[in-house]
């Protein structure tokens, strides 16, 4: 049995100190946005507790989804690449950019350069610097193949939507037909949800074409946040439905109005043609302070529950 363990969205704070040039345009809404909401609601000792927990359970790999900055000012991505390592070793931790680390067009190379170990596929090159031709990545651990896909694109204030692209679509395709022969069970990690209705400023735009490729060569998962909410959607396959998963905001409090902090464990065993996923999630509950088991599913290999 193979455990992947995913988690999302911790928005590290306090957002650190900055030049008034850098908090200009879209990172001044953004800062009114954690100044008034956020900082309220997401803390480091919620996320410490969570993350302690995790550690308990020993999985064999991490997915983090994504949006671990907040403004994508340069000294956050230190944060965030101090966060990743306390989660193990770049060969245990698997990480995509969210739109919160690609905030602003100048900093789109950042989480490039930082977050590079735990961002390289296995066919990278150590001397060869990562651009956003290296989506999606593919890294094999076990029976598992995760498939990073990244949808951080730069936009404009009020704007958190995210895109794929076409040439990332194609090479996603190309990808899980390869995977597929391989026998490998296909997790597909991407940070804005492809299922489910939202609002155009936070929608990911080529969700429809994603879920065609997905339709027309299958994976056993995919895995998303964004949305700070625990969710469980469904992709109709060539290899059957494809279970569609989100988490809520690994930092969010008890107290948060869209879902506490919850992080789940995806047990993963079986063959090609006979794969089982058991997903158990665990965090806190609205006005409970306590770590502990919140659901358990299967997902894979049994007709999952919504």
């Amino acid at each position: 049995m193979f455990v992947l363990a995913h988690l999302s969205d911790p928005h590290l704070g306090p957002i650190p100190e900055a030049r008034l040039s850098e908090i200009l345009g879209k990172r001044f809404f953004g800062l009114m946005n954690w100044i008034g909401a956020r900082r309220r609601n997401f803390g480091a000792t919620t996320l410490a507790a969570l993350m302690d927990d995790l550690k308990l359970q020993a999985p064999d790999h991490i997915a983090v989804t994504g949006d671990l900055v907040n403004l994508s000012l340069p000294t956050e991505f230190d944060t965030g690449a101090t966060f990743l390592a306390s989660l193990g070793t770049p060969q245990d931790v698997s990480v995509i950019p969210g739109n919160h680390d690609a905030y602003v067009r100048s900093a789109l190379s950042y989480h490039l350069e930082r977050w590079a170990p735990f961002l390289a596929g296995d066919e990278s090159c150590p001397d060869t610097p990562l651009d956003v031709g290296s989506f999606p990545y593919v890294r094999r651990r076990g029976p598992v193949a995760l498939v990073g896909v990244s949808t951080a694109i730069p936009t404009a204030v009020f704007l958190a939507s995210g895109e794929v692209g076409e040439a990332q679509l194609q090479r996603l395709r190309e990808i899980l037909i390869s995977l597929k022969k391989e026998g490998l069970f296909r997790v597909v990690m991407i940070h804005h949800p492809p299922v489910g209705e939202r609002h155009y400023h936070r929608d990911l735009r080529d969700a429809a074409a994603f879920r065609r490729v997905v339709a027309e060569v299958g994976a056993e998962l995919v895995l998303h946040g964004h949305d700070h909410r625990a969710s469980l959607g469904m992709i109709e396959s060539v290899d059957g439905p494809v279970p569609v998963v989100g988490v809520p905001s690994a930092s969010a409090g008890p107290q948060d109005g869209r879902g506490p902090g919850r992080y789940n464990l995806y047990r993963i065993s079986g063959e090609p043609g006979a794969w089982q996923c058991q997903m158990e999630s665990r965090g806190y509950l609205a006005g409970d302070t306590e770590v502990a088991q919140r659901d358990l599913r299967q997902l894979v290999g049994a007709q999952p529950g919504i």
